[in-house]
């Protein structure tokens, strides 16, 4: 089964720092095949049988304080989790000069539709849409100053999520379809 290994809050702002070479070692240590990293935020795509997504993510953060010295949080989403994501995101939505779009995956313990009374959303500003394994969001960048959601950073909810933009999920997407068992 393909999955989605998307880590929270690594090589940010000189952080956490993690070699994607050495996190890919990593994971294949650990059983993973298949093995695709993207960008160096923690976007790690593989293939794993025989095990529940909470399993994977248990044995992932192990293994990544054992090599890195790092406690990190793993959300895992399996392919057709992913694929409804992906197509509750609207075409024209992007991450430009102009709009910002985010997809804020959620950890499982949150991950109901009621997330959202948690949440400032000004709707004249914010538009915010629920989808199972994640909140999407976007804003044009004009108006991101005057976003409620602009405010999330270091609430409760925020530190339960990893955020990822619109083009980024979108390329970890087609990357997914670009996996062996896939082809």
């Amino acid at each position: 089964m393909i999955f989605i290994a998307l880590l929270r809050g690594i090589n940010v702002g000189g952080k956490n720092k993690m070699d994607m070479k050495q996190l890919k070692q990593t994971f294949e240590e650990v059983d993973m095949r298949d093995v695709v990293t993207y960008i160096n935020t923690g976007n790690i795509i593989f293939t794993r049988e025989g095990l529940s997504k909470t399993e994977i993510a248990h044995i992932l953060e192990e293994a990544i304080e054992k090599d890195f010295g790092l406690q990190i949080k793993v959300v895992i989403r399996s392919m057709d989790e992913m694929t409804k994501i992906i197509k509750a995101i609207p075409d024209s939505w992007k991450n430009d000069k102009e709009m910002k779009s985010d997809v804020m995956f959620l950890w499982d313990d949150i991950d109901d539709e009621s997330v959202l009374e948690h949440l400032v959303i000004k709707p004249d500003i914010d538009t915010v849409k629920y989808v199972p394994g994640a909140i999407l969001w976007t804003v044009d960048k004009k108006n991101v100053t005057r976003s409620g959601m602009s405010k999330i950073v270091g609430s409760k909810v925020y530190k339960q999520m990893t955020v990822r933009n619109v083009n980024t999920t979108r390329k970890i997407y087609e990357l997914i379809h670009a996996q062996p068992a896939q082809k």
